[in-house]
């Protein structure tokens, strides 16, 4: 299989639950001592990743949370951070301009910051107050942060089952979602490698992750030019442009907002001949309870697309890593 290092994968994840217990920490240090509100901010796939963790809690929770994009707060501000917030952020680098700014101006606000740096030499992680260094799995350590928020206000009484099955399960079966999608994600990828314009479609914790796939995989690493849209939103507007030949892409979850992808499913085949339905449920996540997949449902469907982007890669014979404009021009 292409990039595909079945053992350092394992390894990344088991490593990104291992930092459970310092979360835990940070978080009943921040419970213990009160405070008033959570604030997740980002920009670009950060942001996309805090949509997720927003989508993940505020079905479950009554806690006030929010997500604040990172330019949007340099312009605009938000009264709702202040005193008595906690605010999570998430940099692969550590330098992104936006963020350092974004974290300056919470912190003179009276916010704290809970950061995952993952270079930990980095100019944001000497700025917050508490920073984990971890490369990779963004959605994970959001995650883990959430339920432990929930967990510590009698919200996610299943926390300790839920993640002994992480534990056990999890690293292996993802590894095994990406075995079995392999010639799934050739076949797409060799169907779609030129596309001249591709929608993606997503709900619920998908559509952070149809976002960021859209724009930052696509967009950003394969230069081919793309849409996303919520599913909630595709039949006002969206599905007047889709004909029999426009590709479009569904990606449907098992929270519960996955009978918003299973419309735009359900309606797809009476307009399209071009349309490709990535489904969490159509792979297996043994050692997991049913009742649990939901809350993992996107990282199974990165697990698919990163066939597809192997294969994409391949195929366009386009390094995934080069970029034309992005921190090489000022703007």
């Amino acid at each position: 299989m292409l990039k595909f290092d079945e053992e350092k994968q394992i390894a990344s994840v088991q490593g990104a639950l291992a930092l459970r217990q310092r979360i835990e920490a940070i978080v009943d240090e921040i419970c213990e001592k009160g405070f008033r509100n959570l604030c997740w901010l980002g920009i670009g796939g950060t942001w996309a990743s805090c949509l997720q963790a927003e989508v993940h809690m505020k079905e479950r929770s009554d806690l006030e949370l929010f997500v604040e994009n990172a330019a949007e707060y340099l312009t605009t501000g938000s009264r709702r951070v202040g005193d008595g917030t906690i605010v999570v952020i998430s940099s692969v680098t550590g330098s992104t301009e936006e963020m350092v700014r974004g974290v300056e101006k919470v912190k003179a606000a009276g916010a704290r910051v809970l950061g995952f740096i993952d270079v930990e030499t980095a100019q944001l992680a000497g700025m917050v107050d508490w920073e984990i260094a971890y490369p990779a799995n963004e959605q994970l350590k959001f995650f883990m942060v959430a339920d432990r928020f929930m967990y510590n206000r009698g919200e996610f009484p299943e926390y300790d089952e839920y993640y002994a099955q992480l534990d056990a399960h999890l690293a292996r079966d993802l590894v095994e979602v990406e075995k079995a999608a392999d010639a799934f994600g050739l076949e797409f990828a060799q169907k779609h490698h030129d596309d001249r314009l591709h929608y993606f479609v997503g709900a619920g914790n998908q559509y952070g992750s149809t976002y960021s796939y859209a724009m930052c995989y696509w967009e950003e690493q394969h230069w081919i030019r793309t849409k996303s849209i919520h599913a909630a939103e595709f039949f006002h507007g969206m599905l007047e442009i889709v004909d029999r030949d426009t590709p479009v892409t569904v990606f449907v979850g098992e929270d519960a907002q996955r009978p918003l992808g299973e419309r735009v499913v359900k309606f797809l085949p009476r307009v399209c001949a071009n349309y490709t339905v990535i489904d969490s449920r159509d792979y297996a996540l043994p050692g997991i309870d049913d009742k649990y997949r939901g809350n993992l449902s996107h990282l199974v469907t990165h697990a698919v697309t990163q066939r597809i982007d192997a294969h994409m890669e391949a195929i366009n014979c386009h390094p995934m890593e080069i970029r034309r404009y992005y921190r090489r021009l000022d703007y």
